[in-house]
């Protein structure tokens, strides 16, 4: 059993020089855990930041293969921790075991992913292009490129995935992949979760060798800790998954710097879900049984959880809503992470409720034993007063989804056209429709950054061709995703030698290709080693 320490994590020292404390709460009972967790201090910030500094220089040369290494002993030592990990989670989101067991085997995944990226080595996109010196009328040089790591990386962990998107996440994972240390600012919402998690990270730097400052985790309930790592001259990027609000603020005091740094921030979404009239007509039951189960999964705590649902007045309609309704009925009450999350959600479900012409559909009558559980909603309101009403198109973070009933497919077209960027759209339709409505299809396609059919939103893979990302307000940059390989592109730049001799070359650009990489060599796709006669310098 490892003891949670409740303290700021500074390369491979603990440090707790501040006075300011908090305490985990536990959701489900409403009560504060025992532990006390100290807050950093502004000289607690500004050595984490030098020590990551100092840890670039060695930790970005440090061969890909030994990286990997160290991914895998992240793994081996999450994996250790055993069922102490589960349980805290448990106790500090209210997060089902089976969920977390779950959520914990993504994360193993998403680590070995990027260890087995770093072994084929080929992401790094090198390109080569050899020197012609007899070119006329100007010789053309020798020009190399890849891909680089740019610097510590600051990553805010998230609320609802205490293991996927937080202090192993995915953010960490990719950034420290691509040789950048990582400065972890825990969330208050599952401290001890951090601890141990950081702690094991710890362990595998110490076992692999890497450079202290690799890592590094720092607590704070507020936002004096944020702002100072966002603001620190040594941070060179940042890694946010959270509500827009916050985002855009982390975003700004980035862009206020002397040396602007990227934010990549995701920010919520309401992911809509377009539904055709033959499809409707052909499966109402059976539609209104899968919305329910993808709106209320995991107490709505999803940021691809379905918050509008468009529909048109056709035939299925009535058959549709009474299985929606009948579904969310019977769908119990769950545990919300926090008292706050659970407080918002109540605060702004109301809202929206209150709002003209907006009905109740249906709430859940079936209320578990427990705090802070919030009751899975669906509310109805026409597509005109949707369109009308902007209140209508914000995100409700939980069980809560809106039906807007369109007059017919031009009424929903519009409907549609005023929303803003998001991570996922779905459309559900028989195939002929997809060719009956092109407008509705490119809508859809021009908002998403995922674009479903016949399915819901809810379920992210962790594989290589997963975007999981959207034009703004749904992140920061619509160019890059959170989960999947690609992932790593957000913390790396490119880089160009020209005229180099070989033997300074890195290992990725030489001629002799000692790491067996795909390069782009003179414009074809290769293996193989380049002829000595073509060295440059």
């Amino acid at each position: 059993m490892i003891s949670i320490q409740g303290k700021n994590i500074i390369g491979y020292a603990s440090s707790a020089a501040g006075e300011k404390q908090f305490q985990a709460y536990a959701p489900a009972s409403d009560t504060y855990l025992p532990e006390t967790f100290r807050c950093a201090t502004t000289e607690e910030v500004n050595r984490t930041m030098e020590l990551a500094a100092e840890a670039f220089d060695s930790y970005s040369q440090i061969p890909a293969a030994e990286r990997a290494a160290f991914l895998i002993a992240i793994t081996e030592e999450i994996m250790a921790l055993g069922d102490q990990l589960l349980e805290r989670a448990n106790l500090e989101t209210g997060l089902p075991i089976t969920r977390l067991q779950g959520e914990r085997t993504r994360t193993i995944s998403q680590l070995t992913q990027f260890a087995e990226l770093l072994r084929e080595g080929s992401w790094v996109e090198a390109s080569i292009d050899t020197a012609q010196p007899d070119r006329s009328p100007v010789p053309k040089p020798d020009i190399r490129k890849m891909l680089v790591p740019i610097g510590p990386v600051v990553v805010f962990g998230s609320s609802n995935f205490p293991f996927a998107y937080s202090v192993a996440g995915v953010d960490s994972g990719p950034a420290l992949a691509a040789g950048n240390p990582v400065i972890v600012k825990a969330h208050p919402a599952h401290p001890g979760v951090s601890d141990l998690t950081a702690q094991a990270i710890v362990r595998a730097a110490e076992r692999t060798g890497m450079p202290e400052g690799t890592f590094s985790m720092l607590y704070d309930d507020g936002f004096e800790v944020g702002t100072a790592l966002v603001k620190h001259p040594a941070t060179k990027a940042v890694g946010f998954t959270g509500s827009y609000k916050g985002g855009m603020a982390l975003f700004r005091l980035a862009q206020e710097r002397e040396e602007p740094i990227p934010v990549f921030a995701e920010m919520g979404s309401v992911n809509p879900i377009v539904i055709l009239p033959q499809y409707l007509k052909n499966h109402p039951v059976e539609l209104g049984k899968t919305l329910a189960g993808s709106v209320s999964l995991g107490a709505g705590q999803f940021c691809t959880n379905p918050g509008l649902v468009f529909i048109t007045k056709s035939e299925g309609l009535d058959d549709f809503q009474k299985s929606y309704k009948t579904e969310i009925l019977n769908t119990s009450s769950a545990t919300m992470l926090t008292a706050g999350i659970c407080k918002n959600y109540n605060k702004l479900r109301a809202e929206a409720l209150e709002q003209p012409n907006v009905s109740v559909l249906a709430i859940s009558d079936k209320h578990s034993e427990g705090e802070n559980q919030a009751e899975a909603s669906i509310a109805l309101v026409s597509g005109k007063n949707f369109i009308a009403n902007p209140k209508l198109h914000e995100e409700v973070f939980g069980p809560f989804s809106l039906l807007v009933v369109c007059e017919d497919t031009s009424e929903l077209y519009d409907a549609v056209a005023h929303l803003s960027g998001q991570l996922t759209a779905t459309l559900i339709a028989e195939e002929t429709e997809v060719f009956q409505y092109p407008k509705i299809v490119r809508q859809l396609a021009k908002i998403s950054g995922r674009f479903v059919m016949n399915g819901v939103p809810t379920g992210v893979e962790v594989c290589p061709s997963m975007h999981h990302g959207g034009p703004f307000p749904a992140t920061a940059d619509p160019k890059f995703t959170s989960v999947g390989r690609h992932s790593i592109l957000r913390f790396v730049r490119p880089q160009s030698f020209q005229n180099w001799p070989d033997a300074l070359l890195p290992d990725e650009l030489k001629n002799s290709n000692p790491l067996g990489i795909f390069r782009l060599v003179n414009n074809v796709q290769t293996q193989n080693r380049i002829q000595p006669s073509n060295d440059a310098g």
